[in-house]
């Protein structure tokens, strides 16, 4: 009996001795192989990392050679343009801008992983294509100059032929106001050098003309109708509010003023303490501005939506939060230059 419980004892110590070997055996693969894993994710997250930073590089080539393409796409259709068929270089002048417009959206489109150097050169080259434009649109259209007038109420009643009626958008005459003289087919019409005047332009004097603002000082403007295009330039303390633009609005030099206008584009440049109530819907764009401040547009005119389907602009589509600061490039942080008007403090009477 004595004999038998001891090998009893004895098997159970061997079992247990091999139970303990085999215990000790399963945990060395497993050390290696956890050692194994860390390494192969340790080599993965580089190989990401390598190829998180090419991508960039890679857009940034596209970039290059596409903007360089399409830059001398551009020249090339300046270079050949025909001035002595009017005709024919207005289209050709149509087509570059339009191109110009596409290169400018693809590169704000490109800007998130462009360096600030290759921005501020496609920029400039950018700027160089539309002085180039603008310059063969003035050689190869050259506009009709037109003179201002302003009439007092006495001469106004004594010169107004009976049939004369004034149309849905005109001030009194004894408002000041002060209207563009020249003929309906005029490429280009506005004001210039005013002060402390009401100036009205009705929308069939307008039709689909570029209009000019340049060197006004506490104006009240209402522009009536869809322009092609409104230029603003050496504005301070003064109102403009202006129907559908079809394509863009260029803002320069604009201090301590409201305007309020629906475009495809707008650039701003050199304004201070200024308020915007925009319709665009592509981006808008300031550059070397600060105190800029925006708003939906919510001026309003009995013929607001025939003056939208002309302009051919979506109504339905209005990025007037969506501001492009090309000062302020920092990812993720807020421009300083700019800021949204609170709903309490945005104007909604517009009367002059």
């Amino acid at each position: 009996c004595k004999i038998r419980c001891n090998m009893d004892v004895t098997a159970v110590d061997l079992r247990g001795y091999g139970h303990a070997e085999e215990s000790s055996a399963v945990k060395i693969p497993e050390r290696l192989l956890k050692r194994d894993q860390a390494r192969t994710e340790d080599v993965e997250r580089r190989r990401e990392a390598k190829e998180s930073q090419s991508v960039p590089e890679d857009k940034r080539g596209f970039f290059s050679d596409t903007f360089s393409r399409e830059r001398a796409a551009i020249e090339e259709l300046l270079a050949g343009c025909p001035a002595a068929d009017r005709a024919a270089a207005a289209q050709t002048l149509e087509e570059a801008t339009t191109k110009t417009q596409r290169l400018q959206k693809f590169l704000n489109d490109s800007m998130v992983f462009l360096t600030q150097y290759e921005l501020r050169q496609a920029q400039a080259s950018l700027q160089k294509l539309q002085t180039s434009l603008t310059d063969k649109r003035e050689e190869a259209l050259p506009k009709k100059k037109f003179a201002f007038k302003s009439r007092s109420k006495v001469k106004e009643e004594a010169a107004a032929p009976v049939s004369d009626t004034p149309s849905p958008g005109d001030t009194p005459a004894d408002s000041g106001t002060t209207k563009v003289d020249g003929s309906v087919n005029s490429e280009q019409c506005g004001f210039s050098n005013m002060d402390s005047m009401v100036l009205t332009l009705p929308a069939e004097e307008i039709l689909k003309r570029d209009v000019l603002l340049t060197h006004l000082t506490n104006c009240k403007v209402r522009l009536f109708g869809s322009p092609s295009t409104l230029h603003i330039k050496h504005i301070s303390g003064c109102e403009v509010l202006c129907g559908p633009v079809s394509s863009s609005v260029f803002v320069d030099d604009c201090r301590n003023s409201t305007l309020a206008f629906p475009c495809q584009q707008l650039r701003t440049h050199n304004t201070t303490d200024t308020q915007v109530y925009l319709h665009v819907t592509s981006r808008a764009i300031i550059e070397d501005c600060h105190g800029v401040s925006f708003a939906p547009f919510s001026w309003s005119y009995p013929t607001l939506d025939e003056d939208f389907s002309l302009s051919g602009l979506d109504r339905d589509r209005n990025n007037w939060t969506q501001v492009d600061d090309f000062n302020w490039l920092a990812a993720g942080t807020p421009s300083p230059n700019w800021t949204v008007i609170p709903d309490a403090d945005r104007k909604t009477s517009w009367d002059p």
